[in-house]
């Protein structure tokens, strides 16, 4: 529901519906996806900011951890793998540890993914992944 001069504001030149087609054909019949329509629909410009400011915020933490050599076994790197899974399930869906296991393979094998978070720190892809598996593990042994 943004104008385009507010989704520039909220997005900059990064296009939020580019992979909506995509993202429709492969879970569109899910209830994951359903319910992120839903949640999204009823956000504001504010909200978006806010979403937003989270993940550049969770991005420099994880960035900086990379760089500091922390592992990705470590608490550190778990805790903020755990972060990340409840961003989105506070904001989108809920993920469940599967599903976030899911995503860390997905962060790796899909290049569009990869490229995001290696952008934040050279690594940072395979390591978000391990680190959320690490995360799963402990949350669900």
């Amino acid at each position: 529901n943004l104008t385009p001069e507010e989704r520039f504001e909220v997005f900059g030149d990064k296009d939020p519906e580019q992979y909506a087609e995509e993202a429709e054909a492969r879970w569109g019949n899910t209830e994951a996806y359903a319910e992120s329509q839903r949640r999204a629909a009823t956000y504001t410009k504010e909200d978006w900011k806010r979403i937003q400011a989270e993940v550049d915020d969770w991005g420099r933490r994880y960035a900086a951890l990379v760089a500091a050599g922390e592992q990705p076994s470590g608490e550190a790197a778990m805790d903020l793998a755990e972060e990340h899974r409840q961003q989105i399930s506070r904001n989108y869906f809920e993920v469940p540890y599967e599903m976030h296991r899911c995503f860390g393979e997905m962060y790796v094998s899909d290049e569009r993914f990869k490229a995001f978070y290696d952008a934040m720190h050279p690594g940072l892809a395979e390591h978000l992944r391990e680190a959320i598996l690490a995360n799963a593990d402990r949350r669900t042994a």
